[in-house]
């Protein structure tokens, strides 16, 4: 009975060995744990590796760094850290590639091409990532005419010659935006309140006073009245040359700075600019507003004087004045007042 299962046993293991044998064939053989074959190819790879920084030398976490070879599909990406390092195990020598990272808020960085040596750790410099450059369309309404003029006003109501002799109606720059009737009305009315303008209504009639003409009674009573007859003849000027005048023919009231050439051809020029004024068109033309102006101010002036020095001589006296005072404030302007950084032009 022993001997039967001995011989069972031996014939089962027998049969085994032949079943199995195509197996064993078939598998493949792998490198065992120490294989030095695989031990030398692991060797081999190299590593790439750095750290992200931007600008400020500041590092960039987050940043995805992505190896690129020759082959498209031969794409691997890994992340930087909190502190801006990466790296990239297991690159295969001798071949090239390409690094390229992107982070959110900066251009894309790329690499000139790489190519390890056997075993090599390459060291990528990425300092200094640059901010991206967003390109933005930004729609730019102009302002209209009336706000530009408005700034411009708010600009020459701040211009005195010497720091106290108003400079209000002086232009410096050599296409201004044209004057509405409220800016006409605002800059003859600040002119007519200022202080220097009372000081010189003030002047002028004590001269008056001193040479009785017109002729008024004397003592406060009589400086008075030539005070308020005087002080009406300004605010009549300013009225009809800058307001009234210039609204109807559409003329600009103001002086438009010269700022070159010769002493004597800028003293021509603010001569001149009694008898030429520029349109609200921006051309040229006969200065009706300031002409006029200054005549029906003397003319209208005349009413208030005492009886006995009224006439066409006292009218023509007023026009003389009144034309006077502008030629002397122009000539101020174009002299010894200059905002800084205003054009030089040649008005004509």
């Amino acid at each position: 009975m022993t001997k039967l299962w001995s011989r069972s046993l031996t014939f089962s293991l027998v049969l085994y060995s032949f079943a199995s044998a195509p197996l064993f064939a078939q598998a493949p053989a792998g490198p065992l744990p120490n294989d030095p074959a695989a031990t030398a190819s692991n060797s081999q790879a190299g590593i790439i590796l750095g750290t992200v920084t931007d600008i400020n030398d500041s590092p960039v976490p987050g940043a995805t760094v992505s190896l690129r070879g020759s082959d498209p599909g031969d794409v691997r990406s890994v992340t930087t850290n909190e502190g801006g390092f990466f790296e990239i195990r297991d690159v295969e020598p001798g071949r090239p590639y390409e690094v390229s990272i992107n982070a959110a808020g900066f251009a894309q960085w790329d690499s000139p091409a790489v190519t390890l040596e056997p075993g090599q750790s390459k060291i990528l410099d990425v300092s200094k990532l640059r901010i991206e450059e967003v390109e933005t369309s930004v729609k730019v309404t102009p302002e209209s005419s009336d706000e530009i003029a408005i700034e411009q006003v708010k600009a020459a109501e701040k211009q005195r010659v010497f720091g106290i002799i108003p400079g209000f109606y002086a232009v410096y720059d050599p296409n201004p935006a044209p004057l509405n009737l409220k800016l006409r009305m605002s800059l003859a009315l600040k002119l007519s309140r200022d202080p220097f303008t009372l000081a010189g209504v003030a002047v002028l009639a004590g001269v008056g006073q001193a040479t009785n003409h017109p002729a008024y009674v004397q003592g406060l009573k009589g400086y008075g009245e030539r005070f308020a007859a005087n002080y009406a003849n300004s605010v009549s000027a300013f009225m009809f040359d800058g307001v009234i005048i210039p609204s109807i023919l559409h003329q600009d009231p103001r002086y438009f700075y010269k700022g070159t050439g010769s002493t004597k051809s800028r003293v021509l020029h603010a001569l001149g600019s009694l008898l030429i004024a520029k349109g609200d068109n921006g051309r040229w033309q006969p200065n009706y507003s300031s002409v006029g102006g200054d005549l029906a101010a003397a003319g209208i002036s005349n009413l208030y004087y005492p009886k006995s020095s009224r006439g066409i001589g006292l009218v023509l006296q007023g026009f003389a004045i009144n034309s006077a005072i502008h030629v002397g404030v122009r000539l101020m302007d174009e002299f010894f007042f200059r905002p800084s950084g205003a054009s030089q032009t040649v008005n004509h």
